[in-house]
């Protein structure tokens, strides 16, 4: 089944205009509508010829670990050759590194393509890009000189080396030593969990970038380094750094996920002593739009298959009659309930897709943009998306991967179809890079409370902007959305400054409602930008009836959602933490 292109190729140019916002960022090598066409079909083509194939043989023959040598799926290193030698892991580096210097999004729209068809093979490639993005930033030049050459060809890959077994997402807590060398360098020594392609056969080298703590640096995270630690030294020798063991998980097992032991290895300090945190943040932005991506990716690939299947699967009869009289029973098509789900995962799937390139190109306006008042407040929004691209999108991608299966039935069950298996893959993405949680956290207490909530006016701008353009527009429906969100946007902002009050009195607050806050605004963000799309579509005939029909059921069907989450806010935290512990725990544990 080839990949889709249509929506993307809708946003990138009717929605987003991307190669008019290069022309305004005045980018080196800014491609123009042909080449962004070209780039995403042959990206397309790539996945669906050499990465889809492979999905389920991954997921069925998994990595093997023989004498800490990881071996991956048969095929997957076949087809990492073919990617390396099709230039595409250099799109976006430097050129004075070898790289072809297209925009950063460029790198998104082709990982749209090779998540939807392989998200296990893709964060092989995929995680190099953080890292990429965290040396460019951060690192020396000479730094730059040994390590970026080879990660923007593909001979090397990077990882992010973060997590301890004591430490999980309480980076503070880190235990791994870094100890200073007479020449400039650091011995390495801990052992770090949950690393995603740590250990691999696909590449001559794997770049760690890993998070340590210098002899006597201060305890907690004001305390923390990055290191660069490659699995090949740079004088050719192998450094002390081992897998010693893959984890057996739930699914993404085509991916190698590894247990990582650093026994005394040469390291590279990144930038300045303790100052890993802040550093960390350039490879967590990276990952966390990305991983928001991955969840419209597997929602992408489950809708394809349960729109496929809701046409050719016949069961039952219409209730209005039969629709197809000369079929024994009509395509389950018909049915209210399963055009419900097909509808939930193609709002979640092309609204998801516009938020996710929507916060790429305001990265691109923060970095490139000539203008600073222009770069400041495009990163101000950025940062507050960020969590709602990460938290909100993978939450509601797994709800649409399971409405796959239940399309499918019995059959969505077994393993033959396939569509169980974007179940599995797609649970990750609501923890690794920070839970859903964290990312409640982060969006209502750092990017609301703590900055005065200076994102969310930028968006509530766009809101009221939008708002008044679709009042003035002659479609009825396109007026109605317009009222809807002007509505919304007033009660959001009240509602934030609520929050904010009761927070100043009771911390707590904060925690009991972050959640339900991450999805109120998450599912406001999404009815933005389906009115957006809405609008942009009535202008062309091919795509408005589509486009149109969903946003009238997304503002119909899953805003009113809103209304759950904004009770449980107002209810406050005393629900949760007036219950005595024994009452939440008792007959279990200790």
């Amino acid at each position: 089944m080839p990949i889709n292109t249509r929506n993307a190729r809708f946003l990138i140019h009717d929605v987003f205009d991307f190669p008019a916002h290069y022309a305004a960022l005045e980018m080196a090598n800014a491609p123009e509508a042909d080449l962004l066409d070209a780039i995403l079909e042959e990206a397309a083509r790539f996945s669906e010829n050499e990465l889809r194939p492979l999905n389920q043989i991954g997921d069925q023959q998994g990595c093997r670990l023989q004498e800490g040598e990881v071996i991956t799926p048969q095929g997957f290193a076949e087809a990492y050759a073919a990617y390396v030698e099709g230039g595409w892991p250099s799109l976006i580096g430097a050129a004075r590194y070898g790289g072809q210097e297209l925009p950063e999004s460029v790198a998104l729209f082709v990982e749209d393509m090779t998540c939807t068809a392989n998200l296990a093979w893709s964060m092989y490639s995929g995680l190099s890009r953080g890292v990429q993005e965290a040396l460019t930033a951060h690192g020396g030049e000479r730094q730059k000189q040994d390590f970026l050459p080879p990660l923007i060809s593909g001979a090397w890959t990077g990882t992010m080396c973060l997590t301890e077994s004591h430490a999980g997402s309480d980076v503070g807590l880190v235990r791994t030593k870094a100890q200073a060398n007479a020449d400039g360098t650091y011995v390495i020594t801990g052992t770090k969990i949950f690393i995603s392609a740590g250990e691999h056969d696909l590449a001559e080298n794997i770049v760690h970038l890993v998070l340590a703590r210098i002899d006597g640096s201060p305890d907690g995270t004001r305390g923390i380094s990055m290191f660069v630690v490659p699995k090949i030294d740079l004088d050719g020798t192998p450094n002390n750094v081992v897998c010693s063991a893959l984890e057996d998980k739930m699914g993404i097992h085509g991916n190698a996920t590894c247990v990582m032991n650093f026994d005394g290895a040469r390291g590279y300090l990144v930038g300045e002593p303790d100052a890993g945190m802040s550093y960390m943040f350039t490879m967590m932005n990276a990952a966390r739009l990305v991983v928001g991506l991955q969840g419209v990716c597997l929602a992408q690939a489950s809708h394809e298959l349960a729109a496929t299947y809701a046409q050719e699967r016949v069961q039952m009869r219409s209730l209005n009659g039969p629709s197809r009289p000369d079929l024994p029973a009509d395509p389950i098509l018909v049915h209210p309930d399963v055009r419900r789900m097909l509808l939930t995962q193609k709002a979640f799937v092309e609204g998801g897709r516009a938020l996710v390139y929507h916060v790429g190109q305001l990265l691109e306006i923060a970095e490139h943009a000539s203008d600073d008042e222009q770069r400041r407040l495009a990163d101000e929004e950025a940062d507050f998306l960020t969590p709602i691209v990460k938290g909100f999108l993978t939450e509601v991608c797994f709800e649409a991967v399971n409405h796959g299966v239940q399309i499918f039935g019995g059959h969505g069950y077994i393993s033959e179809t396939g569509v169980e298996q974007h179940v599995r893959d797609a649970r990750i993405t609501l923890i690794y890079e920070g839970t859903t949680q964290i990312q409640g956290l982060d969006l209502l207490g750092r990017k609301v409370l703590m900055t005065q909530g200076v994102g969310l006016m930028h968006v509530l701008g766009r809101m009221n902007a939008l708002a008044q353009e679709l009042a003035a527009h002659a479609d009825a429906d396109l007026g109605r959305f317009g009222g809807q969100l002007s509505t919304l946007g007033e009660e959001w902002a009240t509602l934030s400054m609520e929050l904010g009050s009761r927070a100043g009195k009771d911390a707590n607050e904060i925690g009991a409602a972050a959640v339900d806050y991450l999805f109120y605004s998450g599912y406001i963000v999404l009815g933005y930008l389906w009115a957006r799309m809405a609008l942009v579509a009535c202008a062309s005939e091919v795509m408005e009836a589509g486009a149109k029909a969903t946003c009238r059921f997304y503002f119909e069907r899953l805003l009113p959602r809103i209304a759950a989450h904004k009770a449980a806010i107002e209810a406050g935290a005393g629900s949760l933490m007036d219950v005595s512990d024994e009452a939440i725990t008792s007959g279990y544990g200790a």
